[in-house]
């Protein structure tokens, strides 16, 4: 018998999130908030919600903890990752330049601060990083490669619910 035959028939829903690593005068903006009592630090992130494509979600979420307006240039990258055993994530990572730092003001009560950090600093948070994610998402806009936001069809999504992209 396989692994496949025995395996629990609950049916495995990740969380799909969005994130976008934002970088201006070669420093990223960081977002801060308290999480079970410590302090963590990641970028702008996310919950995909309902009749919301990718891109509406990334620019949402970083306006709402940044207080700014930004559109998506790339996608980034796409990570699955199991938080605990029972906590799995889909996340979908863009990013977007700036020309300049620009002051930021959190409109979520849930982020406390938003910091423009460079990378050496960024690399001294340790365990203040949110999750693994947030040091391999700058690191990809630093080395790897980015892809055309034409990748993403929300096309059905469009159709089935009125959304406009």
């Amino acid at each position: 018998m396989n692994d496949f035959a025995t395996r629990d028939k609950v049916r495995y829903r990740p969380n799909v999130t969005v994130a976008c690593v934002i970088e201006a005068e070669n420093r990223f903006l960081m977002v801060e908030e308290w999480i079970n009592g410590a302090q963590k630090f990641n970028q702008p992130a996310g919950h995909l919600e309902a009749n919301e494509s990718l891109l509406m979600a990334c620019a949402r979420e970083v306006y709402e903890e940044t207080g700014l307006t930004i559109q998506p240039q790339h996608l980034l990258r796409i990570d699955q990752y199991s938080a605990t055993s029972e906590l799995a994530f889909l996340r979908f990572t863009f990013c977007c330049q700036l020309p300049h730092c620009q002051q930021a003001i959190p409109q979520d009560r849930d982020i406390t601060a938003a910091h423009w950090l460079d990378y050496d600093e960024i690399c001294t948070l340790g365990a203040k990083l949110r999750s693994p994610l947030v040091a391999a998402a700058i690191d990809s806009y630093r080395s790897g490669p980015r892809y055309d936001l034409a990748l993403l069809n929300w096309q059905f999504l469009i159709l089935a619910a009125g959304v406009k992209p």
